[in-house]
């Protein structure tokens, strides 16, 4: 995104300076939503399907980096992309207990 980074209650300057771990590539993902179902409602699911999920419209949404959320944000657009802002950054020492 083009925009600049917002401030945030967390100092980034103690990640600096990480060397050859900068360069490694991880998974980044937004979490729409999610449900429970049988396994007979998953089997009779066809085109035009709805699944309602447990998040309401409007709520941010989980961002993770390999499955481990990192921060919550929303849908923008960015061009002819989607694109994600941040809203809130999740405790780096709250990462780490619940990774």
């Amino acid at each position: 995104m083009t925009d600049a980074p917002s401030e945030s209650s967390h100092d980034l300057a103690p990640l600096s300076g990480l060397g050859p771990l900068e360069n490694i590539k991880v998974k980044l993902a937004v979490e729409v939503g999610r449900t429970e179902m049988t396994i007979r409602d998953i089997l009779n699911l066809k085109e035009g399907s709805v699944v309602e999920l447990e998040q309401l419209a409007g709520d941010p949404l989980d961002i993770l980096v390999n499955g481990t959320p990192i921060a919550r944000g929303e849908v923008v657009v960015a061009g002819e992309r989607y694109g994600i802002r941040f809203s809130s950054i999740v405790d780096p020492a709250d990462r780490v207990a619940t990774g």
